[in-house]
C-alpha cells in the first residue's frame, strides 16, 4: 500500500488534540533522529519515494506543529532542512532544557549527514552501539569470544573497529587468516564493514582518511574534505586528509553507529591507556573480562580503578542510562572518564550528568575529563611515594641505614 503524507488541512479538520505534559515530546525526537539516519543511508529512489518511519515522523511532526499553533515543514526534505538549519533548542518540541544539549544542529549542514546528536537520540541507551541493528555484532562477538573462552580475541577485535575503520576488499579478505581474532570472528567482521558509497569519493576517483582517526572524509561541495567524528572536528587538533584507493575488491568501512560509538570512544581509551604507560609506566587491562569495562588500571598498593570512556554529546542521555560497572574483576573505585573538549563545548556537562544521575549511581561513579583523570593518578602514585618516604625516614631500620 502507498503511503502519502497527511496534508496540513487534513490534520486541521481532525479536531484539536490532548496537550502534552512537560517534556512529553522526547519520544517525537527520536522518532524524528530516527527517519533523519534512516534517510541518510538510503541508496536510491524506492517506492513509496519515503520510508514508513520517516513518513510517520514528518506527519507526527507537522500534527505536533499545528497544535502548537507553529508552520510546520512542508515537506519530509523541508524538515531535513530544518534539521541542517534549526538548532535542536529552536525546534518546537516539548523538552527538559538539559535534555535539549548544545545548540548543535541534527544534521550536518555541509555533509548533509546526521550529527552524533542525532543518532544518540535515535537510541536513547548506555550504548548505542549495542542497540542499532549493525551493532548487535558487537554483542555476537562478545558471545562467540566469552564460548570459545579467549578473551584475547575480543580485545583483538575491538582493537580492529578502533584503529581500522576502513579496509580494502583484500585486507577484510586476508582477516580470515588472522590468528589474533580474524580466525573465530571473520564472519562477524565481514558484517560489521559494508561497501562505501560513492558519496565519499572524491572528483578524482580516490578517497580521503582522516589522518587522526581514518575514518573516510566527507567531500565537501566547494572543495575539501571534512572528518565527521565529533573528536576530529571539535578538540581542535587538525587532521590532515590521506589518500586511499580501493583495490580490485573494493573499499569497505565500518558501520556508521559503529564508527560513532565504538571507534571514537576506543581512540580515547587507547590514549588514556598510552599516557598511563608513557608517564607512570601503567599497564592497564584494555576490555578486561569480557568487556567489564574499559581499563583496569593498576595502582600503587594493589588498588584498581576501573575506567570506562564514553565520548557523548549530550551528558543527559549518558547519565539517565548510565548502569552499574560488573563487579568481576574487582575494582576500588570506578570513574566514567569523556574527553575533555565535551566539557570545553558544554561547561554545565558535569552538572546536567550529576543532576540526571540515577539515585543507586550517585557517589559510585565519579566522571572525570581525561586530563583530570590523568592528573589525578599522578596524584595517587605521588601521594605513595610520599607516604613510603615518610614510613621510611621514620623507621629505626631507616635511621639505622641512614
Amino acid at each position: 500500500m502507498s503511503i502519502r503524507t497527511t496534508s496540513n488541512a487534513e490534520v486541521a479538520r481532525s479536531g484539536p488534540l490532548p496537550q502534552p505534559a512537560v517534556g512529553s515530546d522526547e519520544p517525537l525526537l527520536r522518532e524524528i533522529a530516527s527517519a533523519l539516519v534512516r534517510l541518510s543511508r538510503q541508496r536510491g529512489v524506492s517506492h513509496p519515494v519515503y520510508p514508513a518511519p520517516a513518513q510517520n515522523a514528518y506527519n507526527r511532526l507537522v500534527l505536533h506543529c499545528l497544535r502548537s499553533g507553529v508552520e510546520p515543514p512542508g515537506s519530509i526534505p523541508e524538515m531535513v532542512r530544518w534539521a541542517c538549519e534549526r538548532p535542536l533548542a529552536r525546534w518546537p518540541l516539548d523538552l527538559a532544557p538539559e535534555a535539549r544539549g548544545t545548540t548543535g544542529t541534527l544534521v550536518d549542514p555541509r555533509t548533509r549527514l546526521p550529527h552524533q546528536l542525532c543518532l544518540e537520540w535515535e537510541v536513547d541507551a548506555a550504548d548505542p552501539a549495542a542497540e542499532i541493528f549493525e551493532n548487535q555484532r558487537m554483542l555476537e562477538a562478545l558471545t562467540v569470544c566469552r564460548a570459545a573462552g579467549a578473551p584475547e580475541a575480543y580485545s583483538a577485535f575491538r582493537c580492529l573497529l578502533t584503529t581500522r575503520p576502513v579496509l580494502t576488499g583484500a585486507e577484510l579478505a586476508l582477516l580470515g587468516g588472522d590468528p589474533e581474532c580474524g580466525l573465530l570472528l571473520h564472519r562477524i567482521i565481514r558484517q560489521c564493514y559494508g561497501p562505501v558509497p560513492v558519496t565519499y569519493r572524491s572528483d578524482d576517483g580516490s578517497y580521503r582518511q582522516c589522518g587522526r582517526c581514518r575514518c573516510l572524509m566527507v567531500p565537501l561541495p566547494g572543495g575539501g574534505h571534512r572528518c565527521e567524528l565529533d573528536r576530529c572536528r571539535r578538540d581542535g587538533t587538525a587532521a590532515a586528509a590521506v589518500p586511499v584507493r580501493p583495490d580490485r575488491s573494493g573499499l569497505h568501512q565500518l558501520s556508521r553507529p559503529l564508527r560513532m560509538f565504538v571507534t571514537s570512544p576506543g581512540l580515547a581509551e587507547n590514549d588514556i591507556g598510552t599516557a598511563l604507560k608513557r608517564r607512570f609506566g601503567i599497564d592497564a587491562e584494555m576490555w578486561p573480562q569480557f568487556d567489564a569495562y574499559d581499563l583496569r588500571v593498576p595502582l600503587p598498593g594493589g588498588r584498581y580503578w576501573a575506567v570506562d570512556v564514553k565520548d557523548r554529546v549530550n551528558p543527559v542521555l549518558l547519565a539517565r542510562t548510565l548502569t552499574h560497572f560488573r563487579a568481576d574483576p574487582p575494582f576500588d573505585r570506578a570513574f566514567l572518564v569523556v574527553p575533555r573538549y565535551r566539557f570545553r563545548e558544554n561547561e554545565a556537562y558535569g552538572r546536567q550528568f550529576r543532576r540526571n544521575l540515577p539515585d543507586d549511581l550517585a557517589g559510585r561513579i565519579t566522571l572525570l575529563d581525561d586530563r583530570t583523570f590523568l592528573r589525578l593518578v599522578a596524584e595517587q602514585i605521588a601521594d605513595r611515594i610520599a607516604s613510603r618516604t615518610e614510613a621510611g625516614s621514620l623507621s629505626p631500620e631507616g635511621d639505622h641505614h641512614a
